[in-house]
């Protein structure tokens, strides 16, 4: 009678080895297909915020909210836009999901007072709303009024979606905070993960945050999506005033060794 076989030491090792090695090969393709997954959920998020903030605009003449203010109430984002996202376009876009970029920091990170170094924010610091998120906007598009305490911002706000060269005017984008008014001459943040209140004179730092290998997404004012390198955010419109040869730029006079250690090996634009 026949025994039956198994398999010899040998063998078994052999076969150890030939799956260690396939892992060893498709381990980084699994690492890339997550983070282009994390990058493709981030952008389909900003493209639903576009939805939104498109909306919102066509039923306000075409104009922003009018934002953060520090004499009297502000009106946030997240309030003027909270009737198209709670009344059934939050469940068809992701509900409370389209606030958060997965690429961000776990969402129980976050400090006491709402502020982050990388990644969740809430608005404990504020109006204590119960709002949190990943995601900010840029300032300078919003619509206020009255520029009581700054009235040198006024003449620098879009106030509406109507402008020329909208593709280039950042909107809406990853961000640890939920606002800010960067300019083309603000420094970039010497750390990547330090809090933005460490640098507050260049609210340029507020979004440059390595969350997508050197990349960050942004909604523009034209409701596109692109991914746009850190580097490149110095070449955005960001205000009326915004000039693109901006001093933070290889046009405006920077050397490559000016940028921070941790931006070196980024693409130059």
């Amino acid at each position: 009678m026949n025994k039956k076989r198994g398999f010899t030491l040998v063998e078994l090792l052999v076969v150890i080895a030939i799956i260690a090695l396939l892992m060893s090969i498709l381990m980084p393709a699994l690492a890339r297909v997550r983070v282009q997954a994390k990058v493709v959920i981030c952008q389909s998020n900003l493209r639903q915020w576009g939805a939104i903030f498109s909306m919102y605009t066509a039923d306000n003449n075409s104009s922003f909210q009018e934002g953060w203010d520090t004499v009297g109430t502000s009106n946030w984002w997240m309030d003027s836009t909270k009737p198209y996202y709670s009344a059934g376009v939050a469940n068809e876009m992701g509900g409370s999901e389209i606030f958060f970029c997965p690429a961000a920091a776990n969402r129980d990170k976050k400090v006491a007072d709402g502020h982050v170094n990388f990644g969740i924010w809430d608005d404990r610091w504020l109006d204590n709303k119960g709002y949190e998120g990943s995601y900010g906007i840029n300032g300078w598009v919003e619509n206020k009024v009255k520029d009581r305490e700054y009235p040198e911002m006024a003449p620098k706000r879009w106030r509406t979606d109507r402008v020329s060269g909208a593709a280039q005017v950042p909107l809406f984008m990853d961000a640890p905070w939920i606002d800010a008014w960067p300019e083309h001459f603000d420094e970039p943040p010497d750390l990547d993960n330090v809090d933005w209140r460490w640098q507050p004179e260049s609210h340029m730092s507020r979004f440059c945050k390595d969350r997508h290998n050197g990349y960050i997404d942004i909604l523009f004012l034209d409701y596109t999506v692109r991914k746009i390198g850190l580097k490149e955010m110095w070449l955005l419109k960001w205000n009326r005033s915004t000039e693109l040869d901006g001093e933070w730029t290889t046009e405006g006079g920077v050397d490559p060794g000016d940028w921070p250690d941790w931006m070196q090996g980024f693409k130059n634009y």
